[in-house]
């Protein structure tokens, strides 16, 4: 990105050639060159930023598509495995283990309906396709039933929360103490408390330095709409309020 905004501003800046001749020797002649040379700085800038533009555009947009694909290969890969587990219990003749797959099934179902439901399509999608990212955190989702959030949030609040959501999911993911190879688990819900959306997030397993992870959460909400209340600090117990806008 640095190299063609270089370009952009060399080419606006050899306006100065004739800019000079218009100071040195002032003539109709230079002054129709300096006319001709600044429309042609302008005409060449449009272009080559929209050019630049249109082929950020297309990256961002492979970008998407690459992680779209890994997530539904992510769960392709999941319904198989609990597809197979369950045919093999019931070739078995294991009915009582056949049916504790079935329920564990539906509540995966159940889940990710109900984050479907929450409405906010980048915060549904970043839960949805956390699992297929090689973390060494493990995303325990919790939603409300029937809570929605398409529209009781605008689009710009919506994407400040998911955006909160991500930095503190982070913030989490490096601040606690695991054995190398481990994964530690963090639990995530949301619920709905009068006209505010609660945000919790529990840690599990010992936290690194509570004090600095509450500092790194209350930077991420500063200036932002939504509040952070510290429950159980030394636990990583943290939630998030978020005002409703109905």
């Amino acid at each position: 990105m640095k190299s063609w905004k270089s370009k952009v501003w060399a080419v606006m800046l050899s306006a100065v050639f004739p800019l000079g001749l218009v100071y040195w020797q002032t003539s109709l002649f230079t002054c129709l060159l300096l006319g001709i040379w600044v429309a042609a700085v302008l005409a060449f800038s449009f272009v080559y930023n929209r050019r630049q533009y249109e082929e950020e555009l297309r990256i961002q947009e492979n970008t998407l598509q690459q992680a779209a694909n890994r997530t539904l290969n992510h769960h392709r890969h999941d319904w198989m495995n609990d597809l197979q587990v369950l045919y093999g219990y019931i070739q078995l003749g294991k009915p009582d283990k056949s049916v504790q797959c079935v329920e564990r099934i539906k509540e995966r179902i159940a889940l990710d309906s109900r984050i479907a439901k929450l409405g906010v399509p980048s915060l549904v999608f970043y839960l949805q396709s956390f699992r297929t990212f090689r973390s060494s955190l493990e995303l325990d989702i919790q939603v409300e039933e029937g809570l929605q959030l398409e529209d009781k949030l605008s689009p710009g609040t919506g994407s400040e929360l998911t955006s909160v959501i991500m930095q503190t999911v982070r913030a989490y993911q490096y601040s606690g103490i695991t054995a190398h190879g481990d994964t530690r688990k963090l639990e995530l819900s949301f619920s709905q408390e009068g006209r505010d959306i609660l945000i919790s997030f529990r840690g599990e397993g010992e936290q690194g330095n509570p004090e600095l992870l509450q500092g790194q959460i209350y930077n991420i909400v500063q200036g932002k709409i939504m509040k952070a209340e510290q429950v159980q600090p030394a636990k990583g117990y943290v939630e998030l309020r978020l005002p409703l806008e109905m």
